[in-house]
């Protein structure tokens, strides 16, 4: 019997709240009022049983993707699967670094066939899927770190932008991280393919054994993780000024190539109080504010003086 998950509205009346286990979803649309009764009729349709079917196939979530194999068969599970494998070749990744983004999408994908919406959002825990109507627009907001509700700045996204999905990563978020970045958020074309990306990225900002930077295997804190023994970030310590442009830069390597390579919009990657901005062509860099690229500024003065 497939398990009903829990179901409700949040204060103002106008979000939908879905939880069942490790999904947390606040929905919203927007549009006449039939369409948006008929929008959260599917989604909660749509959402349960989801996790079961997850569930049958997670011994499979949790092994590395192969970037041309995929013997997955649920819809989800299949999208997970797609929007890791063009990172498969490069390193270790299984489809679970796009499970919250997947997720959001399959959900959001209900919505929008059932219903002919002016805008909507499923947030996924702070991985965003979003659909945009004609002359309709998002308001982003960029954490500093992903446990606490502290913004560093906001983008907005257009419905003439290609961005439809939104991902944040880093060490002190939901999941584990490899890196060292406090957040890392990216701006992709769907909320799976930004999901995967933020963990690439976010994993991407370290400084491999630098001393300040507290390790330990995945599965010691969580016996079921999918990262198996690989060392994951538990803590980090104050860093120096130049060791945190370090680090910065080589995320922003990752993510330049992942813009180059046509998988990313844009990204915004934050360390301890530095911020740096990448590749913001196709969504003006001007929407980003009051984000600048400090670390570098204040690395060159020093190092001028």
């Amino acid at each position: 019997m497939t398990r009903l998950p829990q179901i409700g509205w949040l204060a103002d009346g106008r979000r939908l709240h879905l939880q069942d286990g490790p999904i947390d979803l606040i929905v919203e649309a927007r549009g006449a009022q039939v369409m948006v009764r008929a929008a959260y009729e599917a989604a909660i349709r749509r959402f349960t049983g989801l996790l079961d079917e997850l569930c049958e196939e997670l011994p499979k979530l949790r092994r590395a993707a192969q970037p041309h194999t995929r013997s997955l068969k649920g819809h989800v599970a299949r999208r997970m699967h797609d929007a890791v494998a063009p990172f498969a070749a490069d390193g270790f990744i299984t489809p679970m670094a796009a499970v919250a983004g997947a997720v959001a999408e399959e959900i959001l994908g209900a919505m929008t066939e059932a219903a002919d919406l002016d805008r909507a959002y499923v947030n996924n825990g702070g991985d965003i899927a979003l659909h945009l109507g004609e002359s309709q627009s998002f308001s982003v907001g960029l954490v500093d770190r992903p446990d606490r509700l502290s913004l560093i700045g906001r983008t907005r996204i257009a419905a003439e932008d290609t961005t439809r999905g939104v991902a944040t990563s880093g060490w002190r978020g939901r999941s584990f991280s490899l890196g060292i970045a406090d957040a890392v958020t990216v701006l992709a074309r769907n909320a799976a393919q930004a999901d995967a990306a933020a963990t690439v990225i976010a994993n991407a900002v370290d400084l491999p054994g630098h001393s300040a930077v507290a390790r330990g295997p995945a599965h010691d804190i969580q016996p079921d993780s999918d990262l198996g023994a690989r060392l994951v970030t538990l803590n980090v310590g104050h860093l120096p000024f130049f060791d945190i442009a370090d680090a910065l830069e080589a995320g922003a390597v990752c993510a330049r190539r992942l813009v180059a390579a046509g998988l990313i919009d844009g990204a915004a990657l934050h360390l301890q109080g530095e911020t740096r901005i990448v590749a913001l062509k196709d969504i003006g860099q001007k929407s980003y504010k009051p984000l600048q690229d400090t670390a570098r500024e204040k690395a060159e003065s020093l190092m001028d003086a």
